[in-house]
């Protein structure tokens, strides 16, 4: 299995949409003589010329880091469908097992950070299956690739900077700097910038290794939730019923009402009890529009999940097996009749709705931000209901 965070790298983990025409650039430079003023770049922000040279000198540009690159993300399935492959028996029970084996540094963790065990478990098991599989890719060749390329070298440059410096810091010797084909490291997959500004020593060996250490991969996830505005004892989604119809247009990560106040519109917990009508603010998720299952979404999930990776199917199925990790029963399918729009039906509605002047980014077939925005607008005008899922009948009327 390869990192689900490096399926996302260019859409999600680097918050930078690219155009069609960054993904259609063509490279016309030399990558020698782009080499050689990088060793220059790397030795005026004091990286040492003996790391310098250990991990340039030689480095050959790779052409299946750009066709990884050029490729778009997997994110183009159902959430059921995806979570159901993603968050499957043999996963949960691994990291059930894994939690009571490193019972004790998950309470250290949880002490100092906030982060409970299977928030932690759950990206652990998503990224690298609890880091079995990390990647075969030369950390340094990828990003040398990839900030040599034309698609977007301004995010990568840095992240070669910071790669020399995991070195340089000797945290990680070159011949461990190994991983996905996008530069991530470790258990949990960490970008070199995150490696050199979160990574922490957890198990007090002096070094910063994300790759062996567990105790510092995990510690190191929680520092970085932690910076992202984790807040401790709250919840992240749970599951819920709609007892009747609501106002769909309030379905919106973008919309937050006290808790009580989905209370009243008719809202319960996924048993069928009552929720607490309290002030706690939260968001109605509907992954795959109001026939399908239904979350509140807290703050947690909305201010800390999309920023580990903005993609929602992604995001939706980590806090998802989180809480089953947690105890929570298996997910109610809904009556959703099927999947929704294919991937070539889902083009064909990026197309139409940007050819109605809708930012949707790329026409690739993934249902984003901008599609699902683009998706509720347009459910508006036409007076159906506003849920942001895509259907037949609104690709009809799109048509």
């Amino acid at each position: 299995m390869c990192s689900m965070r490096v399926f996302a790298v260019a859409a999600a983990v680097i918050t930078v949409t690219a155009t069609s025409a960054q993904a259609a650039c063509q490279n016309t430079g030399n990558f020698n003589a782009w080499l050689k003023d990088f060793k220059a770049e790397a030795a005026s922000q004091g990286i040492s010329r003996r790391t310098i040279n250990a991990a340039l000198n030689g480095v050959t540009y790779d052409k299946r880091v750009v066709a990884y690159d050029r490729k778009k993300a997997v994110f183009t399935q159902a959430f059921l469908k995806f979570s159901g492959r993603m968050v499957n028996k043999s996963r949960l029970n691994r990291g059930r097992k894994l939690i009571k084996q490193n019972a004790s540094t998950f309470r250290r963790i949880e002490r100092q950070y906030g982060v409970p065990a299977p928030v932690l478990t759950a990206f652990w098991g998503l990224e690298t299956d609890f880091g079995a599989v990390q990647g075969k890719f030369s950390t340094i060749r990828s990003l040398a690739t990839l900030a040599y390329d034309c698609r977007r070298p301004e995010l990568f440059r840095p992240q070669l900077i910071d790669a020399l410096r995991i070195v340089e810091r000797g945290d990680l010797a070159l011949e461990d700097m190994v991983g996905a084909w996008a530069g991530e490291l470790g258990q949990t997959q960490f970008l070199p910038s995150d490696y050199m500004e979160t990574a922490v020593d957890f198990d007090g060996d002096g070094r910063r290794d994300l790759k062996r250490s567990t105790a510092d991969a995990l510690a190191s996830s929680a520092a970085l939730i932690r910076n992202f505005g984790w807040q401790a004892g709250q919840p992240w989604i749970e599951e819920v019923r709609l007892t009747k119809a609501i106002d769909w247009s309030e379905a919106d990560l973008a919309i937050a009402h006290p808790r009580s106040q989905w209370a009243s519109w008719g809202i319960v917990r996924a048993n069928g009890k009552a929720l607490r009508k309290d002030g706690t603010r939260a968001a109605l998720l509907l992954p795959m529009g109001r026939k399908g299952p239904a979350f509140l979404a807290y703050d947690n999930f909305r201010n800390v999940y999309l920023k580990w990776n903005e993609s929602l199917l992604y995001s939706t199925t980590a806090a998802y097996f989180a809480t089953r990790l947690a105890g929570a029963r298996p997910v109610t399918r809904g009556t959703a009749d099927g999947t929704g729009l294919d991937l070539k039906q889902t083009k064909q509605l990026q197309r139409a709705l940007q050819s109605r002047g809708f930012d949707v980014g790329d026409i690739d077939g993934i249902l984003g931000a901008g599609t699902r925005k683009a998706v509720k607008a347009m459910q508006v005008k036409y007076g159906m209901p506003a849920d942001s899922w895509p259907t037949p009948e609104l690709l009809r009327r799109l048509r």
